[in-house]
């Protein structure tokens, strides 16, 4: 009897939950995306990059630093096809053009575009169906994943429509723009650690992004850390997001960010071990209930290990010699 496979056996008429690397990396220079590029080469494919247009091109060069991104995703540089691109926000004038030269030059290899400074969930729908539109008539025969910032109050008072827009992939928040627009309610020590974890009005934001997120299948993604050489924080950082708040992903600004927060939001090694060999056993029951370590099993459990296994394949961590062969090959 030919086993099945777990994405076959659990999630049957629905869309499995992303699973994408916990970690991107954004650069904004064509000499940092290059650094950034050749990193994820050294380290695999463990962390996305995010070439930006945004805050990387200066005035009056938008143009000419999309070319350089396409080009630049377009080459052999470009290993893993793990890098996406933050284009302009809604009221920039360069948005669509954005759009036109990264779809048309680069869709096929575009990991996802990251919409920022929406203020409404109105302006990244539009922009949604820009991008689809260039998409279609260039041919690009597939869904370019979309990342939505969300780092306005607009924007959060509206997060559960903005989850549910197409193509979404994953919800960021975006700490530093949503601490300056309190006014000063919110003070500048807030954008670091503890308070950005302790302050009632972040922890209240952080964890109503992640709800929406979660509950429409989308990752959410939490904020950089502003310490930039000290390891120590980014991993405290990213392991009180994910432990107490939910976030599955979080942003790097600087190279050594990017293995902190890998080791930090990396699934445990117990529970790898545990679910390696509950999803084999599981596979040879055709997916009924079991019994493991005197403790009843079924879908809902396999279902949570499975996404466990694929989250340690993401991080690159070893998973038992049979359960990778099963499911991985």
């Amino acid at each position: 009897m030919a086993l099945t496979h777990p994405n076959e056996a659990l999630f049957t008429g629905e869309k499995p939950f992303p699973m994408i690397p916990v970690c991107e990396h954004f650069a904004g220079s064509e000499k940092l995306i290059t650094k950034a590029l050749g990193l994820q080469e050294t380290l695999g494919p463990i962390f996305n990059i995010t070439c930006d247009c945004e805050d990387g091109a200066a005035a009056g060069q938008e143009q000419e630093h999309a070319e350089m991104i396409v080009r630049i995703l377009n080459s052999e540089a470009n290993q893993f096809k793990m890098a996406g691109s933050r284009i302009h926000d809604y009221t920039h004038p360069h948005w669509k053009k954005d759009v036109d030269i990264l779809v048309a030059g680069a869709g096929n290899v575009l990991s996802y575009i990251t919409i920022p400074k929406s203020t409404n969930a109105e302006q990244p729908k539009e922009m949604i169906a820009y991008i689809q539109k260039v998409a279609k008539e260039n041919n690009i025969n597939r869904e370019i994943p979309i990342h939505v910032l969300i780092e306005t109050h607009g924007a959060l008072a509206e997060v559960q429509n903005i989850a549910k827009l197409p193509w979404l992939q994953v919800l960021d928040f975006g700490l530093m723009d949503f601490v300056s627009g309190h006014h000063g309610a919110i003070p500048a020590s807030a954008m670091r650690s503890p308070g950005q974890f302790d302050h009632k009005l972040l922890a209240r934001a952080k964890s109503e992004v992640v709800a929406a997120a979660i509950a429409n299948g989308v990752v959410p993604a939490h904020n950089v850390t502003l310490d930039l050489k000290n390891t120590e924080t980014t991993f405290s950082d990213a392991k009180r997001a994910r432990n107490e708040f939910g976030f599955m992903r979080m942003w790097s600004i600087y190279p050594t960010q990017i293995t902190a927060i890998v080791d930090a939001m990396k699934p445990n090694f117990n529970e790898i071990q545990d679910g390696a060999e509950i999803l084999i056993l599981a596979q040879d029951a055709d997916w009924g209930p079991i019994q493991f370590k005197g403790e009843l099993h079924d879908r809902a459990t396999y279902r949570y290990f499975w996404e466990i296994l694929q989250a340690a394949k993401q991080t690159g961590q070893d998973i038992p010699k049979e359960a990778d062969q099963r499911f991985f090959s």
